[in-house]
C-alpha cells in the first residue's frame, strides 16, 4: 500500500502523511512499513504556531511457526504558546466565565517535545498447543518549556485577575521494559484451558531541571487580555535525576471455558514488586521503599443465548506511587506504591444490526491533593469511584449508523486525613457524561456521508472542598466524508467542524490536581487522502 494524506487545521496548520507498506518474499513473510507524518502553521491560540515531525519504521516476518517484529519512531513537536493548564483563587466566589478558545492565557509561554521509541517481539509455536514469547523495548522523552505559575495566592479570582511568574521546567524521561512469557491451551474431563505464565520487568529513570524568574519580575494579568510575560534569561541546566523506579511481576492465569464456550472462567495471581528510589539536586538518596504484593484476578462470562453475555470480573494491583507535579514544593517526588482495586460487572447483547452494553463498576485507589497553605502535594484518603455506563453502537438502517453512550459517576472521598474532606465528591470527576453520534451515507449522492456529534459533561468539583465547581458543558461537532476515485485511484476527502458554536468553557484537566484548561474554539479540519 502506499496511502499520500494532505492535512489542514485552522487556523492555518498544513500538514502531510505518508504511509507506505510492502511485504517480501516468496511467501511474502517479510513486511515493512514507513510512516512520515510533518505538519506546520499557526494554531488556533493567538500568536501560536505548531511544527510537529515524526517518523516511524516497522519491520516483520512472518512464518507458520515463527511471528517476529521490530517497532521504532522518533518524533519532535515545538509550540509557541502552549494551552496551558490554570488554577483559581481557593477564596473565589465562584470560578471565573471561561475565556475564548483564542487567548493563551499565558502568552509567550513556549514547548519543545522530543520522544522515541524502540520495541521488538518474538513468538514462536513450539506446538499447536504451546507458544513461547519475549518482548523488549525502550522509550526516550524529553520537553523543555516556559513554565508560568501563579501560586495560589496569586491565581485566578472571580473576576480573572491573577498574577504570575514564568520560569524554566525541563523534564525527561527514560523506560526500559522487558517480558517473557508461555501461552498453553489444553483440555481436561472436557474443560478448555488457555494458561498463560509471564514475567515483567519495567526500568523508569525521570529527571527535571526548574528555575524560576525573581520575584521583581512577577507580573499582573488576566485571563481574557493576558499580558506577554517577561522572557526568561539565566542558566538553563540538564536535568537531574529525581528518581528510578523498578517494577516487576511473575503472573499466572488460567482461562477456563465449557459447556460449549458458553461460560468462560478467569482465575489468577500475580507477584509484584516496586522498587524506587527518589534523589536531591546533588544524586543522593533522599528516600527509598521496596514493597510487594500478591494481587489476584478472577473474572466470569456468561452466554445463556447466542447473542448475550454476562460478564464479572475483579482486579487488583499493585501500582507505582504518583509524582509530585512541577507546581508543589516537592516536585518531582515519587510515592510510595499503593494497592488498587477494580470491580466490573456487566451484560453485552448483540440484535444483530445494533450492540447495547450495560455495566457497573467500581475502582477504589488514594486520593491526591495538593495543600494550599504549604503547596506539599501528597496522599489524603481513598477516592472511591463508582458509575454506571451504558452503550449503543451499530447500523440502525442501512447507510445509517449511531453511537450513543452515557455514563454515571458517584465519586466519593474516604479516610481523609482528620475527616476534613470526607464524603465529599472527587475533584475532577462529573456526575455524568454523554455521547452522541451519528453517520449517514446520503442516498441521492453516492460515496458522500454526513455525521454529527454532541458531547456533554455535567458540572465537575474543582477541589477536594467542594468549595468551587467548573460548569457543566456541551460540544456539538459536524462532519462529511467523500468517497470517489481520481485518475482511477481512490480518493476520499473528509471536512469536520468541531465545536461548531464555539463553545467557551472549562475543561477538568485531572482528578489529581487542582487546575482546568480553556477549551479549544471552533476547529476546522480536512484532510484529502488519495491511495496509489
Amino acid at each position: 500500500m502506499t496511502r499520500l494524506t494532505t492535512t489542514y487545521e485552522s487556523k492555518s496548520i498544513l500538514g502531510a502523511h505518508l504511509d507506505m507498506g510492502r511485504r517480501f518474499g516468496d511467501d511474502k513473510q517479510w513486511g515493512i512499513r514507513f510512516n512520515g507524518v510533518y505538519r506546520n502553521g499557526k494554531t488556533s491560540l493567538d500568536d501560536g504556531r505548531q511544527k510537529f515531525a515524526l517518523g516511524a519504521l516497522s519491520l516483520d516476518y512472518r512464518s507458520a511457526k515463527l511471528r517476529w517484529s521490530l517497532d521504532t519512531y522518533a518524533q519532535r513537536e515545538n509550540v509557541d504558546n502552549f494551552r496551558a493548564q490554570t488554577g483559581f483563587h481557593p477564596d473565589n466566589a465562584s470560578i471565573p466565565a471561561a475565556p475564548s478558545g483564542h487567548r493563551a492565557i499565558y502568552s509567550g509561554a513556549d514547548l519543545t517535545i522530543r520522544d522515541s521509541t524502540i520495541a521488538s517481539r518474538l513468538e514462536y509455536d513450539i506446538s499447536d498447543r504451546l507458544m513461547v514469547y519475549a518482548a523488549a523495548g525502550y522509550h526516550y522523552g524529553a520537553s523543555e518549556q516556559d513554565f508560568p505559575s501563579a501560586r495560589t495566592t496569586d491565581a485566578v479570582d472571580d473576576l480573572g485577575n491573577f498574577r504570575v511568574i514564568n520560569s524554566w521546567y525541563d523534564a525527561y524521561s527514560r523506560n526500559r521494559t522487558a517480558e517473557i512469557g508461555a501461552r498453553a491451551n489444553f483440555n481436561t474431563f472436557g474443560i478448555n484451558h488457555l494458561v498463560t505464565l509471564s514475567g515483567s520487568i519495567l526500568k523508569t529513570e525521570a529527571g527535571s531541571f526548574y528555575l524560576s524568574a525573581p520575584l521583581s519580575q512577577k507580573i499582573d494579568s488576566n485571563i481574557y487580555d493576558p499580558v506577554r510575560l517577561i522572557p526568561m534569561t539565566g542558566d538553563r541546566q540538564s536535568p537531574s535525576r529525581n528518581s528510578e523506579t523498578q517494577h516487576s511481576s511473575i503472573s499466572l492465569t488460567d482461562t477456563l471455558s465449557f459447556a460449549n464456550d458458553r461460560i468462560l472462567i478467569t482465575g489468577g495471581l500475580r507477584r509484584q514488586q516496586v522498587k524506587s528510589e527518589n534523589f536531591n539536586i546533588a544524586g543522593t538518596v533522599t528516600s527509598s521503599y521496596n514493597e510487594s504484593a500478591v494481587s489476584p484476578l478472577f473474572g466470569i462470562v456468561v452466554r445463556p443465548l447466542d447473542n448475550v453475555s454476562i460478564y464479572g470480573n475483579f482486579t487488583s494491583g499493585l501500582s507505582t506511587g504518583g509524582t509530585a507535579p512541577a507546581t508543589a514544593a516537592n516536585a518531582g517526588e515519587v510515592f510510595a506504591p499503593y494497592k488498587s482495586k477494580q470491580y466490573e460487572a456487566g451484560v453485552k447483547v448483540d440484535w444483530g444490526r445494533i450492540m447495547t452494553t450495560v455495566s457497573v463498576f467500581q475502582v477504589d485507589r488514594p486520593n491526591a491533593i495538593t495543600d494550599p497553605d504549604t503547596n506539599i502535594y501528597s496522599y489524603d484518603g481513598e477516592q472511591r469511584n463508582r458509575g454506571v455506563e451504558l452503550s449503543a453502537v451499530g447500523e440502525v438502517t442501512d447507510g445509517l449508523r449511531l453511537l450513543a453512550s452515557a455514563t454515571f459517576y458517584n465519586a466519593k472521598l474516604r479516610r481523609t486525613a482528620g475527616g476534613v474532606n470526607q464524603g465529599n465528591r472527587a475533584n475532577g470527576v462529573p456526575k455524568r457524561t454523554f455521547n452522541l453520534a451519528a453517520d449517514w451515507d446520503l442516498p441521492w449522492v453516492p460515496g458522500l456521508s454526513v455525521g454529527a456529534r454532541a458531547i456533554h459533561t455535567a458540572a465537575t468539583p474543582y477541589d477536594a472542598e467542594n468549595t468551587l465547581t467548573l460548569p457543566s458543558w456541551t460540544r456539538y461537532d459536524l462532519s462529511a466524508r467523500y468517497r470517489t476515485t481520481f485518475q482511477g485511484r481512490p480518493l476520499t476527502l473528509r471536512a469536520s467542524v468541531e465545536n461548531v458554536f464555539n463553545k467557551k468553557y472549562w475543561l477538568s484537566s485531572s482528578s489529581r490536581l487542582t487546575v482546568a484548561t480553556a477549551a479549544a474554539p471552533r476547529t476546522v479540519l480536512l484532510s484529502a487522502e488519495m491511495e496509489f
